[in-house]
């Protein structure tokens, strides 16, 4: 039977800032061993049978960059595609158009594997196990969800209670969906032996899913269906990518998939299954991945601790010294610095919030921006200057483009760049440099196989990035 994983990347997760911000979610956080989390999803959806294509939902900002975080691990041979959302309408939305494009390529037997971007799974031969067991019950018409047999009494997941008396083949009928559930609860399911958690992962076939909205959730899938109408497709040679219209996208109800249709439908199952599985949801499921020292502390990055115990320390780029500190996560970027007790780190949400509301940009992005042609660094940046470094991928080009308020002198530090300036077109060597005045059209292009490497120093009466008036762009950016 015909099988598409297809992989959903959308959330922030706002309880891992400051590493996990917009423009970098959780799903590009590197983890210890160096891979990310959707470099993990893809490697496991890749090594599953029978798959004839791998579908990636995302937001259109990030396509780029998950292409590249594909690449990097390579070796697939299934078509990769791409649904490109204009903004996050949950996950109701996010399976129901890919359901809608799949039966248009594959017809309603085709079975779709839904799974979250960011979650680990440390027990792969279990895990392709759960899912030959999934395909069975889903080819008998069930919409099928991955229980994960519960370790402890966890407040942060949602449960899934299943029916023991009437066991299925290779799985449980479902009884109901539980809520986050408070303490007491949560032991008590523990104890019951038929309560799962949640893990957000699930399968069914393409037509089932689809009469299940039908008859559950059909505004959902009405409004879906005409985001389709007025997508846009495009057919490359290495992938197809579905661009969701901003307008008619707007349209569709914000629900999650368990409140749209799994808590409401009737043919619901559950693949208990132990996997090793965690959804990574906060600083204190990322520790674990760090093995302790003998004092307890779990340390990434150059670290000196006196009389300190039972800390998480993440500082990859400068000194961090402890000096008499127990049970603390400290994580340290460029520009900012969290420091939380171990039992609070489910608040850190509440501190994006309020950059959220004072309108601070740390929450949106790093120093370190990434854009389709390369990255760029701010430095240092003041009243009227800002210095960044550019770094620009080979055979890649920024768009022609303008600005109205700021001029930029670039020195090249290493590379070759094929430069646009105003009616002048010039190759930069090494150490060489052009100034770019306010209202000249430009371009930079790298046309060598290395990175180019250069210094954009700009000054003007407004330095912000939305002064970028673009006239031509390989990547649809105009």
């Amino acid at each position: 039977m015909k099988l598409i994983p297809v992989i959903m990347s959308g959330g922030v997760g706002s309880r891992l800032w400051p590493v996990s911000r917009e423009t970098h979610p959780k799903p590009f956080m590197a983890l210890p061993d160096g891979q990310n989390l959707i470099q993990k999803t893809f490697i496991r959806a890749a090594a599953l049978d029978n798959v004839v294509e791998i579908m990636t939902v995302t937001n259109r900002d990030l396509f780029f960059k998950t292409e590249d975080e594909y690449r990097l691990v390579g070796g697939v041979a299934s078509p990769l595609s791409y649904i490109l959302e204009p903004f996050g309408r949950n996950t109701a939305a996010a399976v129901a158009i890919a359901a809608v494009q799949l039966e248009e390529i594959y017809g309603p037997e085709a079975q779709m594997l839904v799974l979250p971007a960011d979650h680990l799974i440390a027990r792969q031969s279990e895990f392709l196990q759960a899912v030959q067991q999934a395909q069975i019950l889903a080819a008998d018409g069930y919409l099928v969800t991955f229980g994960i047999h519960p370790e402890y009494p966890e407040t942060g997941f949602g449960y899934i209670e299943a029916d023991h008396a009437s066991p299925l083949l290779g799985g449980l009928k479902v009884l109901r969906y539980v809520e986050k559930p408070d303490a007491a609860a949560a032991k008590g399911y523990v104890t019951a032996g038929n309560y799962f958690w949640n893990s957000g992962m699930f399968c069914f076939q393409v037509g089932t899913v689809l009469n299940q909205l039908q008859q559950h959730s059909p505004d959902v899938l009405q409004h879906v269906r005409n985001a389709f109408a007025h997508a846009h497709s495009t057919q490359g040679e290495k992938h197809r990518c579905l661009r969701l219209d901003t307008e008619t996208f707007a349209d569709v109800p914000d629900i999650s998939i368990d409140c749209a249709l799994m808590e409401r439908s009737d043919v619901v199952a559950t693949v208990p299954c132990e996997l090793g599985w965690s959804d990574i949801g906060s600083w204190s499921a990322v520790s674990q991945l760090v093995d302790a020292n003998p004092d307890g502390n779990r340390c990434m990055g150059e670290v000196l601790a006196y009389r300190s115990s039972n800390n998480y320390v993440q500082s990859t780029e400068r000194l961090t010294a402890l000096v008499g500190v127990h049970d603390l996560i400290i994580v340290d970027t460029p520009d900012a610095i969290l420091v939380s007790h171990k039992n609070c780190t489910q608040d850190v949400k509440h501190i994006v919030s309020q950059l959220k509301k004072n309108g601070h940009n740390v929450h949106q992005s790093h120093q370190t921006v990434y854009r389709p042609w390369g990255t760029y660094t701010t430095l240092e940046e003041g009243e009227r200057f800002k210095i960044k470094r550019i770094v620009v991928k080979p055979k890649a080009s920024l768009s022609l483009q303008m600005h109205h308020h700021r001029s930029e002198h670039w020195i090249v530090v290493s590379g070759m760049a094929r430069v646009i300036n105003d009616s002048v077109e010039l190759l930069l060597d090494t150490n060489e440099s052009t100034f770019i005045r306010a209202g000249h059209n430009h371009r930079l292009e790298n046309p060598g196989v290395i990175d180019l490497i250069l210094i954009e120093v700009q000054s003007g009466d407004y330095l912000g990035e939305d002064d970028i008036v673009r006239l031509e762009d390989r990547y649809g950016r105009t």
